[in-house]
């Protein structure tokens, strides 16, 4: 099938500027093609005229403020004027027209393959870093708070290892530059290496755990990724290049004779406590119940169940609480209301739950009140949670379900607690023998 050609044609042309009295050199080029319909364009050259040559022969152009002549031309097609400063603007004028005529014929030449080829060369040239930014400006949006930090260190990493490898200005993303064509398969290397020895900020002493390195690596390879599909790299590093291995971290929970301890114990601040046991009765992360409604708890048939979209994974959930769970989330009610006080649909069930920030300190007051010297967070109730309903026999399945969890490996962490415990069980029983 043979190729259309777009028989563009440039030309320099003079626009009229009656108030100043001069003429404006522009380029036309017609006919360019756009949305399937042909388009004159015109650029200007930002050079202007005063003393053009008129074809006084031809017939005259009038307009509504002035009349004039068609211009003069050379054997070159240049357009003619008395001064000398005046035909230097032609002659660059032209060589600009020269230009455009060029680029609109060698794109007729040009096969797909060419084009594709010519176009991918110039997005090489683009900045890494600024693309890294819109990456997350583009899919924040669906993010939770904590996601958005884990790639903003990702990228703010990457920033101090491209400052301290190739000593380039990477202070802010304005002025940083980091072309696509300087990222080779030794330069992905490097950076694993730079993060496994990374410290947490520029001016810290303390160094990223490999599992955060891990996690940044991976979010650095997602990127790579997608700028191959893009067409920003002509070959996929991030698949290529090996993650860094995760290291098994140690998960804190609380045993049930720990949990009736704490029940007994009163808090300074009653609400980080019901919100505690409520979380190590229904699983339930700190944020997920820092924002959970009135209206989200549902009542059908005498079982509770929460009906609510979890902050982390942007998931709808439908999970059954025992009674004792409701109970709780009452029983926090009356710290802010009267008992016969029912509260509006949209209030939230724990009201004055303090932020994830200010929340430890009072919570290890009363964890230190009931007498336990472990190192437990928040989170570690939700570990409780999990390893209680494996201790008493639930499978892993309804278990991951109950969490919340996309992927079924991470519950698997809870098994091996579980079986941690078995073992020591097996172990306890001693019959002497001669």
């Amino acid at each position: 099938m043979k190729k259309s050609l777009s028989k563009t044609r440039c030309c320099v042309k003079l626009r009229c500027n009656v108030r100043h009295r001069r003429w404006h050199l522009i380029i036309e080029s017609y006919p360019i093609y756009i949305g399937g319909k042909p388009k004159r364009i015109y650029e200007s050259v930002n050079r202007a005229v005063t003393t053009p040559l008129w074809e006084e022969t031809l017939t005259e152009h009038s307009t509504s403020r002035a009349s004039f002549h068609t211009p003069r031309r050379d054997m070159n097609g240049i357009i003619l004027c008395r001064s000398r400063a005046d035909r230097l603007s032609c002659e660059y004028a032209d060589k600009v027209r020269i230009l455009r005529q060029r680029e609109y014929d060698t794109a007729d030449l040009y096969s797909e393959a060419d084009a594709r080829q010519c176009e991918m060369a110039k997005r090489q040239k683009e900045d890494f870093v600024q693309y890294f930014s819109k990456v997350i400006a583009l899919r924040e949006k669906t993010w939770a708070q904590s996601t958005k930090k884990r790639w903003t260190s990702t990228l703010k990493h990457f920033m101090s290892f491209a400052e301290e490898a190739y000593t380039q200005s990477m202070a802010g993303l304005p002025s940083a530059t980091f072309p696509f064509h300087a990222i080779t398969p030794q330069l992905v290397e490097n950076f694993k290496i730079f993060l496994l020895t990374a410290t947490i900020t520029r001016h810290s002493h303390s160094f990223l755990n490999q599992n955060s390195a891990s996690d940044y690596f991976r979010i650095f390879k997602t990127v790579l990724r997608q700028a191959y599909r893009e067409e920003y790299l002509t070959t996929d590093y991030g698949s290529k290049s090996k993650g860094i291995p995760t290291t098994q971290s140690r998960r804190e929970y609380l045993s049930l004779e720990e949990l009736n301890l704490l029940a007994a114990t009163p808090g300074d601040i009653p609400v980080v406590k019901y919100a505690a046991i409520f979380s190590a009765l229904t699983g339930l992360r700190h944020c997920d119940i820092q924002k959970l409604r009135w209206n989200e708890i549902k009542q059908e048939n005498g079982q509770y169940r929460l009906d609510f979209t979890q902050k982390k994974t942007h998931a709808v959930e439908y999970m059954p609480i025992s009674k004792q769970a409701y109970a709780i989330c009452r029983q926090s009610l009356l710290v802010k209301a009267s008992a016969h006080h029912y509260p509006s649909a949209d209030a939230p069930v724990f009201p004055g739950l303090p932020d994830t920030t200010w929340i430890t300190k009072p919570l290890r007051r009363w964890i230190s009140a009931a007498g336990i010297t472990r190192h437990i967070t928040f989170h570690c109730f939700r570990h409780t949670y999990a390893t209680l309903l494996l201790t008493n026999g639930i499978d892993i399945y309804t278990v991951s379900k109950m969490l919340g969890h996309t992927n079924i490996k991470t519950t698997q962490i809870y098994a091996k607690v579980v079986d941690s415990k078995k073992i020591t069980a097996a172990n306890s029983i001693k019959i002497q023998m001669k």
